[in-house]
């Protein structure tokens, strides 16, 4: 490990586990064993694609810039330079019409031809944005067929099913993004789809807000829900009507209530997101040739049907001189970084002639604009070595300066390239630069290079979410714009073998912070994680970046689960009146299927506790009269098990309730239900049950009675005991039932540090060092314990990150 380098620069580390994991498991091609190896491939690749004379030239240069931090997104380190036909492109949006085949009238393609486009995308490692605004509402005429529509909602389950099934490029399933409009007749249907577990498990959602709507909900009005498909002669009994804009009235709601639906089900389920409409068409530099209706999956790139995000962030960490102050004032090296994005802005471009395009039309979409995306990530980590605490007004301002500088310089970049190659084919300089796009409010030298030499590339910015490459490429830097998470994890993985890893994963500025000799039991104010911030600071940072992106920020708001609803609806109306392009926010709570948190030091004493404390009761069984508030710290494991049917797999979770006097004692056990094919009600209530018997003090008879429970199919197999001569045999119990309660004495065992019997295929289990949240259930560990995390699902439980990374 080296200290600070005489130019100031942070010190070089060694490679953390995890970034070695990742680097192997996501983007190493047999043969290769390093950064640099992964960055020769695709240095050669973006180069292949200039004349030949430049060719060697432009090759080191990117290579040069690769490790320099302007790196490429998953799928360019991935798929560059190998024999793949995988798209080096991220996510696409692809165009849905109200038709079942063919095209519709508009010229959209059909359903079942969209369909038939999204696998052939997925199959190719792309993602998939939809808006399903077109298909005519449930109930809606279908004369060729004398019948009655189904609803845009029920061909969503239908793109579902289809990604549930396709394997995106050899290696996952892939991301969708489905937007409805605010006034499509089936968006109250589409805004609680998702209440109903198990429903589009494959889908991120966003309704599609415009300005009228937000100004109709402000003055307290009604709301038309109309389409332009004739309804059945049903709907037209009940009031349906045909109005002078030739749009067909379906119905009309309040407003307020339609608002509040859609924040109810944000504040419970984290979906669905608002895209709001209107500024993103406002801000688009091709708002004079293109109107945009739906995001990729991630929402940071807003695109056109069939448009495309070729993505490359530049790890910002990488342009801090003397962190923490060490040896010097810390400062951002302004000039460096411009040099890496004027780079980063022409191999973006190449990406687009190097890659294999899954359609012709997204092909023929991204030959005519060009548009490519430079962004960056480890914004969070930077704040922090330069001193700045990202939750306060220095950290915004020096995050906006930062932005600007990128926006200039990649915009400069790409006019000298439209110098050298010809700008993009649909540019218009009078529309591009038309009063209120984004281009319209670059310095006037800018715009005047523009007016005279055109541009290469349409849009230029985006920040995305960086999922794995942060991992692999930036030793775990905060992810994109987000500050981090957590300062260090524990995280188990279950390797090829079968055997069990373990090791801390460690946040990179955290890692530069103790390398240079800081204080680790003091850190310093601006070491401020995503969760110890006010929502609204969060919010904060998107209003101050946001005016110096082209597309879009994807950036998740996590707030605590008592965050008053009133204030939660505020957060969405500040941005739309801050002419944000949307906001995704997150909650943990229980109805997403958890009772995992993070301990707190503010969990009120439960009833009965002091009492029996103050009258020398044994607080292991005094009664505790119900579940006591706030969070308590949990133990997760996963039960492989052998019956007469083969193996089976559950997960346990064990709450367990801190004593004044240090120990911890069992009160809630949970079982998640639906992880077989059967229902087993008996889970639930036995859990339930045992919880009971926890709180009222005769936990330990409990388990000693389910442990006599036999079972009339056979005994069951569950762990292993250790013989005399050392041998390991298996252990037998007379039900399921006995070997649960077998596994629960283990796991209480081995919190309290006593002797347990091994159990034979150990899993994840909650890190002491990060906290574990409410969230969905994680494919990896089981636990539920998978929130949202910089735009990507991300395990609090065991580290394991989403498909959009």
């Amino acid at each position: 490990m080296k200290r600070e380098t005489e130019s100031g620069a942070p010190p070089v580390l060694p490679a953390q586990p995890i970034t070695v994991d990742v680097l192997r498991e996501k983007y190493a091609k047999p043969g290769e064993h390093s950064q640099a190896d992964v960055f020769a491939r695709v240095a050669r690749a973006l180069a292949s694609v200039e004349a030949e004379p430049l060719r060697a030239q432009w090759e080191a240069r990117f290579h040069a810039n690769l490790e320099a931090g302007a790196i490429g997104a998953g799928r360019i380190m991935s798929a560059a330079g190998t024999q793949l036909e995988a798209t080096l492109i991220n996510c696409f949006v692809q165009p849905v019409g109200d038709s079942i085949q063919g095209v519709d009238d508009a010229g959209y393609t059909g359903i079942y031809e969209a369909l038939r486009e999204a696998a052939e995308t997925m199959r190719r490692g792309g993602g998939v944005g939809y808006d399903f605004s077109r298909i005519r509402p449930r109930g809606a005429e279908v004369k060729a067929t004398h019948s009655l529509a189904s609803g845009p909602c029920s061909y969503i389950d239908v793109f579902d099913a289809s990604c549930a099934t396709v394997e995106s490029a050899g290696a996952r399933r892939g991301a969708q993004m489905g937007v409805l409009r605010i006034d499509h007749p089936d968006v109250l249907e589409f805004i609680t789809a998702k209440r109903k577990p198990g429903r589009w498990n494959n889908f991120n959602v966003s309704v599609a807000v415009t300005d009228e709507f937000m100004r109709t909900v402000q003055a307290g009005g009604e709301w038309a829900l109309v389409h332009r498909a004739a309804p059945g002669a049903a709907l037209i009994a009940q009031g349906a009507h045909l109005r002078a804009d030739g749009l067909w009235a379906y119905r009309t709601v309040q407003a307020r209530e339609l608002w509040d639906t859609i924040m109810r089900s944000t504040y419970d389920f984290a979906e669905p997101g608002i895209l709001f409409l209107d500024a993103v068409n406002r801000d688009n530099n091709l708002r004079y040739c293109e109107r945009i209706e739906a995001t990729n999956p991630c929402a940071e790139e807003p695109l056109p049907p069939y448009g495309c995000c070729d993505l490359g962030p530049v790890i910002l960490t990488r342009f801090v001189q003397h962190p923490f102050g060490f040896g010097g004032v810390p400062h951002f090296d302004f000039a460096r970084f411009a040099q890496a994005v004027a780079v980063q802005v022409r191999a973006l471009d190449n990406v687009l002639d190097l890659t294999h395009w899954p359609l012709e039309q997204q092909r023929s979409e991204a030959m005519a604009k060009r548009r490519i995306g430079v962004g960056f990530t480890g914004l969070g980590d930077t704040l922090v070595m330069l001193g700045l605490r990202y939750d306060a007004a220095e950290g915004r301002d020096m995050a906006a300066r930062i932005a600007r500088s990128m926006r200039d310089a990649a915009y400069a970049a790409s006019i000298e390239l439209a110098k050298e190659k010809g700008p993009f084919p649909a540019f218009d300089a009078r529309g591009y630069l038309e009063p209120g796009t984004f281009a319209s409010r670059l310095d006037e030298p800018l715009r005047q290079a523009i007016a005279q030499s055109g541009i290469r590339n349409s849009h230029l910015l985006a920040i995305a979410p960086t999922g794995t490459v942060s991992l692999a490429f930036a030793d775990n830097a905060s992810n994109g714009i987000e500050p981090a998470f957590s300062w260090t994890y524990r995280r188990r993985k279950r390797e090829g073998n079968g055997a069990m890893s373990e090791y801390e994963v460690e946040d990179h500025a955290w890692r530069v912070y103790r390398a240079l000799g800081g204080d680790m039991a003091q850190l310093p104010p601006a070491f401020v994680s995503a969760l110890q911030m006010r929502a609204g600071d969060h919010l904060a940072m998107m209003e101050a970046v946001q005016p110096f992106i082209d597309t879009a920020i994807s950036k998740t708001v996590n707030i605590p689960a008592d965050y008053p609803y009133d204030d939660f609806k505020g957060l969405y109306m500040q941005a739309w009146q801050a002419q944000l392009k949307g906001l995704a926010t997150y909650r943990p709570n229980d109805i997403l299927g958890a009772v995992l948190e993070a301990p707190s030091s503010g969990a009120s004493e439960p009833e009965g506790a002091q009492a029996a404390r103050a009258s020398g009761a044994d607080p292991m069984r005094s009664v505790i009269e119900k579940r006591p508030q706030g969070n308590l710290p949990a133990e997760v494991e996963k039960l492989e098990y052998w019956t007469q049917e083969g193996r089976k797999n559950l997960y346990l979770v064990v709450s367990f309730l801190p004593l004044p006097d240090g120990r911890e004692r069992a009160i809630e056990f949970f079982m998640p239900v639906g992880q077989s094919g059967e229902s087993q009600q008996w889970i639930t209530s036995s859990m339930r049950l045992l919880s009971l018997a926890a709180r009222g003090g005769f936990l330990e008879r409990a388990l000693a009675d389910m442990r006599k429970v036999a079972w009339d199919r056979g005994p069951v197999r569950l762990g292993a005991y250790t013989r005399s001569d050392g041998a390991q045999v298996p252990m037998w119990h007379d039900s399921e039932v006995a070997a649960i309660a077998y596994a629960v004495q283990n796991v209480i065992a081995r919190r309290r540090g006593e002797p347990a019997a091994a159990l034979e295929t150990p899993e994840p289990v909650p890190s002491t060092s990060t906290q574990v949240l409410a969230g969905r259930k994680c494919p990896e560990c089981g636990a539920h314990a998978m929130i949202r995390k910089d735009g990507c699902d991300w395990c609090t439980s065991c580290g394991h990150m989403g498909s959009c990374g």
